[in-house]
């Protein structure tokens, strides 16, 4: 599932409004380049020329539920063509449930699909550094799942493109910083990667 019609605004050259909503990863969290910038920089080569408008409203330490409250400040009154939603780990690591993380998130696409025509993308957040607490963090990434089917909604899968890297011989230690969560430079790229999937026209 792509976001069609996005794609066709961008490939057409037309003015093209695209927000995203999350946390930290969204925000960028202490580095120069966050996900959003490499993405931008991949979506104008491969559509140059258009009136590209791509908006970062990530806050550190938010939740989806935070991302709910403020939803129509930050989103919906900029009438985007498309939305992009990252949210997993603060609310996960906050207590929230799996099932109380779905929900909320079924709020915001309802939100949004009942009070714009926007498109919108769902993001998983990152792998992390042990087994154990990747079990943990993908029951949440399983309700992005249930939803991508539910309201066909986009889904990229950043959690899986970083485990294909590790798999290829990078070291998880140099996709992430001290904090073994939040994403180095490189990181956030190969984030930005697994999300450029949604836009590529083939």
């Amino acid at each position: 599932m792509k976001p069609a019609r996005t794609i066709e605004k961008l490939a057409g050259g037309e003015k093209t409004d695209i927000v995203a909503l999350g946390d930290s990863l969204t925000y960028g969290w202490m580095v120069g380049k966050g996900y959003l910038a490499f993405l931008k920089e991949m979506l104008l080569e491969a559509y140059p020329g258009n009136g590209l408008s791509l908006m970062n409203q990530g806050i550190p330490g938010d939740t989806a539920r935070g991302g709910l409250h403020r939803l129509r400040r930050d989103v919906l009154s900029y009438d985007p063509d498309c939305v992009l939603l990252q949210f997993a780990l603060n609310d996960a690591f906050c207590g929230e449930t799996p099932e109380g993380f779905g929900k909320t998130m079924e709020e915001i696409i309802r939100a949004i699909e009942e009070e714009s025509e926007a498109e919108i993308a769902l993001i998983t957040s990152v792998c992390l550094g042990g087994d154990r607490e990747n079990l943990f963090i993908e029951k949440y990434y399983s309700e992005l799942e249930r939803l991508s089917r539910t309201y066909r909604c986009s889904l990229a899968r950043v959690h899986e493109t970083w485990k294909r890297k590790i798999s290829g011989g990078v070291p998880f230690s140099r996709l992430v910083q001290s904090d073994g969560v939040h994403p180095t430079s490189e990181g956030y790229r190969y984030m930005a990667e697994a999300v450029m999937d949604l836009f590529q026209s083939r």
